[in-house]
């Protein structure tokens, strides 16, 4: 990764334009084409397609200062220069407290083949899935969720009301998949404890399970699979504290309003 991020300017509303010709300072209500699709030759055209959806630009307190494809908040190249979005992370249990991980599937763009947590995605720039405030940007998350779950695993949304999404807290990291694409998110994480039927999208999702604890930790010893950074910087920190008070617990951890920063 290069080094140039940590010698950047802090992104924010006054000069992000400047910075990032490509965010509009107006949240979008439609997608906006990518500029240049040269970066996205070779790879699957509903992919491709996706790259079009409308990211939340974020100052580095989660303010939203604008927006911009997908495809834009995901190369390096704007990301080394401080380019930041925000996005959210499910982990879904089920009545035996097993966590449902996916594997992402060979057409993504993004770590393609990596197993991660039920579902990882972000809120769009569009009505319902935005907001400045902490309660309506989790809000926004939560709706966000709904949808990819759907779209993503086939859960609808009678399975995994709004209501039943529990927000614990954020993070903020960044991570390269390759030499042009990577991630830099302030990364809003939700557990849902639901009984759930699921079909997965061939298009998204290669290969789903359920594990428990143990199961998951052995699958982290099993040097064959790879697993998503922001999966396994969560496992490390935080998530098994918090899976072993989901019973009984858990309400100590909800509604986390600092961001941890883990960069």
């Amino acid at each position: 990764m290069s080094n140039t991020a940590t010698q950047t300017e802090t992104v924010n509303a006054e000069n992000v334009i400047r910075l990032f010709p490509d965010v509009d300072t107006h949240l979008a209500t439609s997608h906006r084409v990518p500029t240049n699709n040269n970066d996205l030759e070779g790879y699957d055209e509903e992919q491709i397609r996706l790259m079009e959806e409308v990211c939340i630009v974020l100052d580095e307190n989660d303010v939203p200062i604008g927006s911009a494809s997908k495809k834009v908040c995901h190369l390096m190249k704007n990301i080394d220069e401080g380019l930041l979005h925000r996005a959210f992370s499910v982990f879904l249990f089920d009545s035996n407290n097993r966590l449902l991980l996916q594997q992402r599937a060979s057409e993504k763009i993004t770590f393609p083949d990596m197993w991660t947590n039920t579902c990882c995605s972000h809120p769009l720039g569009v009505p319902g899935e935005t907001g400045n405030e902490l309660a309506t940007a989790v809000q926004g998350v939560k709706r966000a969720a709904q949808r990819k779950l759907d779209q993503e695993l086939g859960i609808k949304a009678r399975q995994v009301p709004l209501e039943k999404f529990q927000f614990l807290t954020r993070i903020h990291y960044k991570a390269p998949s390759d030499g042009k694409w990577g991630e830099h998110e302030i990364d809003y994480i939700l557990f849902i404890s639901a009984d759930v039927d699921h079909t997965p999208n061939p298009n998204e999702v290669k290969d789903t399970r359920y594990v428990s604890e143990e199961e998951l930790k052995g699958m982290f010893k099993d040097n064959t699979l790879k697993f998503t950074p922001w999966f396994k910087l969560i496992c490390e920190s935080m998530l098994f504290e918090w899976w072993e008070h989901l019973d009984k617990g858990l309400d100590k951890y909800i509604g986390e309003k600092s961001i941890r920063r883990m960069l």
